[in-house]
This record gives C-alpha cells, structure tokens and sequence, in this order.
C-alpha cells in the first residue's frame, strides 16, 4: 500500500471563499480515482493551509495520480502555492499494530498479538 499526501496553502481567497469550494460534487470526483481506496480531507484551521491524504494498493496508481488532470488543475490555479505532494510506502506491520485503516492489515495486526 501507499500513501499519498497532498499539501499546499490557498491565496487570493478569504477562508469564506475557499470553503464554498467544498462541495459534495467536489468530493465525489475523487470516486472515479483509479485506485484509490480512500481519501482524507485535511485542514488547518488557523492558517490557509489543505491537503489531503490517499490510500492507494501500487505505487503506480499513486504515481498515475500525482501525474493525472485533479493534481495538474492545483499545480495550475493561481489560488494554490506551496503544493507538496509526496508518495509514502506503507509500513505494515507497524500500521497494522496501531490499527491502521487499510484493508488487509487486520491480520497482521492478529499475528503481531
């Protein structure tokens, strides 16, 4: 499994403004991200700073994700800067230790016990 973490400030835009972005239709694009297991929509709610996090099964699919049309449209607003977007492996065992969301990991949590 990988991760995928997205961060970056939005400017030209009070928090008001920026929230009225946050719509159901917004989030249900992320639906048809090949791959994808699951996103977590992040926020810092006394700066303008956003991201998310992704869980995705191939470094591929993460890879193809950063590369794809969501990441390349924040890359090119004029509203975003300090975008860092990074790719993590999964540490499994661990994870699965401190019950992790990610599918499969139960049963290494069970022989870890």
């Amino acid at each position: 499994m990988f991760v995928v973490q997205i961060n970056y400030s939005y400017r030209n835009a009070t928090r008001a403004e920026w929230e009225t972005r946050y719509t159901d239709d917004r989030a249900k694009q992320f639906l048809a991200v090949d791959g994808l297991q699951w996103k977590i929509w992040i926020d810092a709610p006394d700066e303008p700073r956003v991201g998310g996090i992704y869980l995705f099964a191939t470094r591929a699919q993460a890879e193809a994700y950063l590369a794809g049309p969501i990441v390349a449209r924040l890359r090119a607003s004029p509203d975003v800067e300090n975008l860092d977007a990074r790719i993590f492996a999964v540490r499994d065992r661990m994870s699965a230790i401190t019950r992790a969301p990610v599918p499969g990991l139960a049963a290494i949590a069970q022989a870890a016990e």
